[in-house]
């Protein structure tokens, strides 16, 4: 484990064989350069966790060495991470404009955007650190201003793509440096770290575009309102729904926080073009009539607190769904999230609205940002690699990259499907994967950011077989119990409760006399044995395992 004297090495400490918390960095020598900083969202077994971020003890063990942070794009998963990192590793942090202006909110709330250096790059820009020369070259995602990143070392070219497809007619005009692309490949590619999302879908990704065309016919059919839930990040869908608004002649309002403040974002710092006078306060929507209105909102991943969820519920205050109103779904489901969304899409219904949801083809409202098995090829036939390693996916998303990739020339062998914590040594123009570093998963719980392994447990042991407090009255200078135990049940048992506190007010009192006999009168030997017996006799009539809670009250 740690450093290595010679050569170049590459290591993740996220989004291998999963789609979140993407964190990679590149070692020459005395320096370390960090890519991305993201975050994930946890599932349901993590009860009561907010995020899941990229454990960076090794960083923070060789903190002396890591001397930049480098973001391709401003995606919660690239850059969710930020705040804790910088609080841990105060390093600049290069990214483009707009990312930055993502970056800032995020410093703002955790109050550290003083403290922090924030440097903006272009697509145009050199970065020197230490021996490693840094470029960078365009690419189309589903946000604006992404890049990919060139390393130059000794040891050869290491090149990270970024998330990106091959879009020719973006809805942006911001199109891919393809030429660039060519000629870093042309210049020799020791090592390509490229993005697997949907490495298994055959084809293009098609266009933005598209998205664009339909949502003007969508809009021009609708009787009534028109809602647009989508990613807030998609600043192309959403000045494409500005379009619409316009040429329907619809007012537009917005409707959730990460809504409000990436489309302020994106029109101070030039992505997002809305006409004066459109935008309106969701407070003034009842006021006009309702064809001529259209909403953006969150939410189009059915998380529970978002705009869509409670428009859905008719927990919005100020805005209803109405019958004839028509509500779109302008982005595909998450792998995992697909309950959710259906259960928003049952109650719009309910609610009598139309209601256009599903990805690609099926609805038109979506396409991925992420490049399709054709994109995967062409980056690689551009790049011409040496060594591969596939990134940004999970395991069968890795393995079809790998596939991909053998079909275009990389040798066989000379693909690292690697985990998080492994490292890939070059040294002498041959990569080898031999050791690892520390890493894994570090959980933020409000303010408490680390390991909540034990604190996960308990809350999972609650939620399954509930809680009970045992309260006793005590005179601890005179060894008495002054009354009966006193028992608390949470999610516990409601049933036959009364039978089950006679036999545990039973075992309490018992326990206490023979620890009194036996001059073990310990509070804390009291306490133990409390609960050792109740569990032992909770199981034998109940057969669940609630966490017991004695209170020893000493009056």
């Amino acid at each position: 484990m740690g450093t290595k004297d010679n050569g170049v090495s590459v290591f993740a400490l996220g989004g291998i064989n999963e789609i979140g918390k993407n964190m990679y960095a590149i070692e020459y020598g005395d320096d370390i350069v960090i890519i991305d900083c993201g975050n994930k969202f946890p599932d349901e077994s993590l009860l009561g966790i907010d995020l899941i971020i990229p454990d960076i003890s090794y960083l923070i063990e060789n903190q002396n060495r890591v001397r930049a942070l480098i973001i391709t794009h401003g995606h919660e998963d690239h850059i969710g991470g930020i705040p804790f990192f910088l609080k841990k590793l105060n390093v600049p942090v290069y990214a483009t404009r707009f990312t930055l202006g993502l970056i800032e909110i995020k410093l703002k709330e955790h109050r550290i955007l003083r403290e922090s250096e924030l440097i903006e790059i272009n697509s145009d820009s050199k970065v020197e650190i230490g021996e490693m020369g840094i470029s960078f070259f365009k690419v189309n995602h589903s946000i604006p201003d992404c890049l990919g990143i060139v390393f130059n070392t000794p040891e050869g070219t290491i090149v990270h793509t970024g998330d990106f497809k091959f879009d020719l007619t973006p809805a942006n005009d911001e199109r891919p440096d393809i030429h660039k692309m060519a000629e870093i490949g042309n210049k020799g590619v020791m090592l390509l770290l490229s993005e697997s999302t949907n490495a298994e879908r055959s084809g293009y990704t098609p266009s933005e575009q598209m998205v664009g065309e339909n949502l003007e016919e969508i809009f021009t059919k609708a009787k009534r309102k028109v809602f647009v839930s989508t990613f807030a990040s998609n600043v192309s869908r959403i000045q494409q729904a500005v379009h619409a608004a316009q040429k329907t002649r619809r007012k537009l309002a917005l409707l959730g926080r990460s809504m409000v403040n990436v489309v302020k974002v994106a029109m101070e710092r030039g992505y997002l073009n809305v006409p004066k006078g459109m935008l309106i306060d969701a407070r003034d929507i009842n006021e006009l009539p309702p064809e001529m209105v259209a909403i953006l909102c969150t939410g189009s991943q059915g998380e529970t607190m978002a705009a869509l969820s409670r428009l859905s519920t008719g927990n919005f205050r100020d805005v209803d769904v109405l019958p004839e109103d028509t509500v779109i779904l302008a982005a595909g489901p998450i792998p995992g999230n697909e309950k959710n969304v259906t259960s928003i899409v049952d109650n719009l219904y309910k609610l009598g609205a139309h209601v256009i949801y599903g990805s690609g083809s099926s609805s038109g409202m979506h396409v991925s940002g992420h490049g399709y098995q054709e994109d995967l090829r062409l980056m690689l036939t551009l790049m011409k690699p040496k060594y591969f390693i596939p990134i940004h996916g999970e395991y069968r998303m890795l393995h079809h990259h790998r596939m991909l990739a053998e079909s275009v020339g990389v040798e066989e062998g000379n693909t690292f499907i690697i985990k998080n914590g492994d490292v890939v040594d070059i040294e002498n123009s041959t990569a080898r994967s031999t050791r690892t570093i520390t890493s894994g998963d570090t959980y933020v719980d409000g303010v408490d950011v680390g390991d909540m392994e034990f604190v996960i447990r308990d809350r999972k042991r609650i939620a399954e077989d509930g809680m009970l407090m045992i309260i006793i009255p005590m005179n601890k200078q005179e060894e008495k119990v002054l009354s009966e135990p006193e028992f608390i049940s949470r999610g516990f048992v409601d049933q036959n409760f009364s039978e089950l506190r006679k036999g545990m007010n039973r075992i309490t009192i018992e326990t206490i006399n023979e620890l009194h006999e036996a001059n073990r009168y310990s509070w804390n030997v009291l306490k133990k044995q409390i609960k050792r017996s109740i569990a032992k006799y909770v199981k034998e009539h109940t057969k669940k395992e609630p966490m017991i809670i004695p209170i020893l009250l000493d009056i």
